[in-house]
């Protein structure tokens, strides 16, 4: 009966780590997911300010 008392036990610690890995799964996930985001957000920003400096310098050859 003992080694039915310990893994009794044990089951759920188990799950208590496999829950406790998933939980960290997730945020991992969700942080890479931030940070997908800000990069996404960083390159638009470059190509808006890319677009606005090759129209500016348009304008600019146009008035001289």
């Amino acid at each position: 009966m003992r080694t039915i008392t310990t893994r009794s036990r044990e089951v759920p610690n188990l799950f208590h780590d496999l829950v406790n890995d998933r939980i960290q799964t997730l945020h991992r996930e969700a942080e890479e997911q931030r940070l997908i985001s800000r990069v996404r957000r960083v390159q638009r920003a470059r190509r808006r300010a890319q677009r606005a400096n090759e129209k500016l310098e348009r304008v600019l050859r146009e008035d001289w």
